[in-house]
């Protein structure tokens, strides 16, 4: 009789659990489709995503990368573009992004141009959030999934597990930057789907070879959407090597070398060089100085940088694009690093030490090593967006903490106070994630008056 009390609460659980997800994902659904720009006339927001949106029309439009034609159409042209000369010896512009993502994201526009004759310069409404749907929504329904699983692997409490589900779904930036093409979300689902992969394996005696299969691609594919994730896929990489060296070279290593050949052949393809757009800044191969360029000369706003470290690391961690102000559940994910770092077994040991130096690695590296003119906190956007990738570390970091917290009402309080203001930083970008965070507004409006 109690055991089926307990099947029950817990078929509950996951009842309720499911629900915040589908809630979250139609939430999500009816954003896309209300994506516009801030003129009505198309379904971009800012130079960001429309630089990686003139590439998937030309590729499919006009079967380069070169984006010349594109961004002559009204309202297409982004400063997100470099310029060198092609294999014709004349000068073309190209967007800055690295380019598999932006091939890979061409496909359902390909089918949509081939089979149903749709083309995006005449129905570009259809084309974006329809692309969107694919793009992002599938995959982050893989994620919450994932996610979901974990919960019942790793949390002791059904308060738990809904608790993470719904910081997940509705407390972090990932859910509303879905709304856009970017290449944080696809990012931070590689990172997740890679740790799943490998905590499966992990104490396994005779693990599946397809778990190695995933985590190559994830972490490779990671890495390849985020340049600091390279410092994760070196992590993972070494881990398995360390652990089962055998299937790490035969399933892993494989697979990575695939996302690896698919980087840097596309951007062979796309630019005849193997070195991504963002490498070539030095005198006499300055691919951002052309005629007109917006990032020669003064910049305007965030992108000037910030002249002061120490300013700039505390907005960063504390402040107004704070990582910890605008989303203070992360603040539990330390903890509950620190406590599987010292309480716990040999895998959950291994991930808490990965998740806080990694951690501490991106945000010194996005910090104190960048200069002056890279410290500017991701642009205009409604969060430090180069730190999202270690979102789901941080979620599964904080599913011990969840436990403790669901023992007392008063922990529970807190727990809700910080869940409370993560929800309203990501609700507050959901229609349109590239503007500034409500707290930087704030401080401008204080200041203002």
């Amino acid at each position: 009789m109690i055991e089926q009390q307990e099947d029950e609460n817990q078929l509950q659980g996951k009842l309720v659990c499911w629900l915040i997800v589908a809630l979250a994902l139609v939430n999500l659904v009816a954003h896309i489709a209300a994506v516009r720009s801030s003129n009505g006339r198309l379904p971009f927001f800012c130079a960001n995503d429309r630089s990686r949106w003139c590439t998937i029309s030309s590729l499919v439009d006009h079967d380069s990368y070169a984006i010349d034609k594109v961004i002559k159409r009204r309202g297409w042209d982004s400063i997100d573009k470099v310029r060198h000369k092609g294999t014709d010896g004349k000068w073309h512009y190209y967007s800055s992004k690295p380019t598999l993502l932006t091939t890979m994201c061409a496909v359902p526009y390909g089918v949509m141009n081939r089979v149903f004759d749709i083309e995006i310069e005449d129905a570009p409404f259809t084309v974006v959030r329809t692309s969107l749907l694919l793009i992002n929504v599938l995959p982050l329904l893989l994620y919450f999934w994932l996610l979901l699983r974990l919960t019942h692997e790793l949390c002791e409490t059904a308060w738990a597990r809904m608790f993470v589900v719904t910081a997940a779904t509705w407390g972090t930036f990932l859910t509303p930057f879905s709304v856009s093409l970017n290449n944080h979300v696809p990012a931070a689902i590689s990172v997740l789907l890679t740790v799943y992969a490998v905590l499966k394996v992990w104490n396994e005696e005779t693990p599946k070879w397809r778990y190695f299969v995933i985590a190559g691609f994830g972490a490779a594919f990671a890495a390849a959407n985020e340049l600091p994730a390279l410092s994760f896929f070196v992590s993972i990489a070494a881990a398995l090597l360390w652990k089962f060296p055998r299937p790490t070279l035969i399933a892993f290593a494989p697979s990575a070398a695939v996302i690896l050949g698919g980087f840097f052949g596309t951007n062979y393809v796309a630019h005849h060089d193997l070195r991504p757009p963002y490498t070539h800044r030095d005198p006499g191969d300055d691919w951002y100085d052309y005629p007109g360029s917006y990032w020669i000369g003064e910049k305007q706003g965030v992108d000037k940088g910030e002249p002061s470290i120490p300013k700039y690391a505390f907005h960063v961690l504390l402040g107004h694009h704070g990582v910890f102000s605008l989303t203070p559940i992360f603040l539990l994910s330390l903890a509950g690093a620190v406590y599987w770092l010292l309480n716990d077994q040999d895998r959950l040991r291994a991930f808490s030490l990965m998740t806080l130096v990694l951690t501490v690695v991106c945000l010194t590296f996005y910090t104190l090593l960048r200069p002056e003119i890279d410290r500017n906190f991701g642009g205009v956007c409604a969060g430090f967006r180069w730190a999202f990738w270690l979102i789901p570390l941080w979620l599964i970091a904080m599913m011990p903490v969840a436990d403790w917290l669901s023992e007392s009402r008063l922990r529970r309080g807190a727990a809700y106070t910080l869940l409370a203001i993560s929800v309203f930083s990501a609700t507050f970008a959901a229609s349109n994630p590239w503007q500034h965070p409500w707290m930087y507004q704030l401080s401008e409006l204080l200041f203002a008056s």
